[in-house]
């Protein structure tokens, strides 16, 4: 059975429902491009933003992990990693009144799966 796949539908849920968040707000605000200043749209658009810079690079190195054979319980590990540490740093970012940690951990979270990945495929094939 393939794991990568939950993991990669599950973040693209997210995507899609980060995407709506900004249309919703452009929408109610009436703004066509950028943020108009507004706080909340800036940051439903960084959200987004981040997302889109995170999230393919750390659903590759799963799926290459995967590929390597590694056990399937690595795999959930790197893929639940990812998953919630978007979903935390979505909701940190997310809210104006921004209550620091859930930013930190998502983050922390973001980069333990990539960063995790990698250690272990470089290891798998170099030695």
């Amino acid at each position: 059975m393939s794991i990568t796949p939950i993991y990669a539908a599950l973040l693209a849920l997210l995507f899609v429902f980060l995407s709506f968040r900004i249309i919703r707000l452009r929408r109610a605000l009436q703004v066509g491009l950028g943020d108009a200043g507004d706080k909340q749209l800036g940051r439903a658009i960084r959200v987004h933003a981040n997302f889109a810079e995170y999230v393919p690079l750390g659903l590759l190195l799963v799926f290459f992990v995967e590929a390597q054979q590694a056990p399937f319980w690595w795999v959930h590990v790197l893929g639940l990693l990812l998953l919630l540490g978007r979903l935390l740093h979505a909701y940190g970012v997310g809210q104006v009144n921004e209550t620091l940690i859930f930013r930190m951990l998502g983050m922390i979270m973001t980069f333990a799966s990539v960063v995790f990945a990698a250690i272990y495929l470089l290891v798998s094939v170099l030695f």
